[in-house]
């Protein structure tokens, strides 16, 4: 059975605003990555996972309970970092941390005291007066702290500083290596690249591809970037180009091109540039970020 499983999610906010059809899992011991930009419907999703929002249509299960009707208990097992962070501004930080615990039932804060030193939060000052990483920092503390099964994480690095960033990065490999459910939401390739092992991109509140992490970094094709001596033998080339070797961008001012192959056909693209005088020839290795702008550039066709 799936940890988070979401069925025909709909959520119609008019203009064109909210979410459409969605449908994904996340299974245990996951870090499911769902990644788009900023307004895309990520957080709107979220929301209805943690029971914030009723489904204008569909169903959304958390460990086969209703995530509407039985949010109060699943609740209780999720560790949730929202995106935007609410305090109450009359509180320190360490008030905050005690009331959450108490909240909780937790007597235990060896854990929290292990979240506070590795996340280097310093709870003893004002939350109205704390900066916005070092409230980032608490929240993720407070998200963590009472060592949650599941975790559902929205853009989880907003506010942090490029250490804190890569400090969380880690810390989300060791949950996972706990076997930790983790959905993690953000608009920033390189923290989904580095933790995901599964992966939906959203768009404008409609899913646009789901697919496992690793076939990606996997592709069983190459592009590469090939710059002529001179305008001539770029024609030459160009004009003698065998079918199977795909052209995806030329510079003719620059006497380059961009070819792109399947792995089977890298024999004979050697062969043939090889019979031209090139100033240089390098691999374009393809990228999350390449893959989810592709759909950009497809609809601007």
């Amino acid at each position: 059975m799936s940890v988070i499983e979401i069925k025909h999610l709909t959520k119609d906010f008019g203009f064109g605003r909210g979410v459409f059809d969605i449908n994904l899992k996340v299974e245990k011991g996951e870090v499911y990555g769902f990644l788009g930009p900023n307004g895309a419907g990520k957080s709107t999703t979220i929301r209805h996972i943690m029971g914030f929002t009723k489904p204008g249509e569909g169903t959304i299960k958390v460990n086969g309970q209703d995530a509407w009707s039985d949010s109060a208990q699943i609740q209780k097992s999720l560790g949730y970092l929202p995106g935007e962070i609410a305090f109450p501004e009359n509180l320190t930080g360490t008030q905050f941390i005690k009331m959450m615990a108490e909240l909780r039932g937790m007597s235990d804060m060896t854990h929290t005291d292990y979240l506070i030193e590795k996340f280097q939060l310093e709870p003893s000052g004002s939350l109205k007066r704390m900066s916005l990483g070092m409230k980032r920092k608490l929240a993720v503390v407070t998200a963590f702290m009472h060592n949650p099964e599941i975790l559902i994480l929205d853009e989880p690095t907003s506010g942090l500083d490029p250490i804190m960033q890569q400090v969380f990065t880690d810390f989300i490999k060791e949950e996972k290596n706990k076997g930790k459910t983790i959905l993690l939401s953000s608009h920033i390739f390189s923290e989904i690249d580095a933790t995901c092992d599964k992966i939906s991109m959203i768009r404008e509140g409609k899913l646009i591809s789901s697919f496992v992490a690793n076939d990606l970094k996997h592709k069983d094709e190459k592009t590469y970037k090939i710059e002529l001596e001179n305008h001539e033998i770029y024609d030459l080339y160009m004009n003698n180009l065998p079918q199977n070797l795909g052209v995806t961008r030329t510079r003719p001012e620059q006497n380059q091109v961009f070819v792109h192959f399947k792995d089977s056909d890298t024999n004979q693209f050697i062969k043939y540039t090889s019979e031209y005088p090139i100033n240089f020839c390098s691999e374009l290795k393809f990228t999350l970020e390449d893959y989810f702008m592709s759909f950009y550039e497809e609809e601007g066709k």
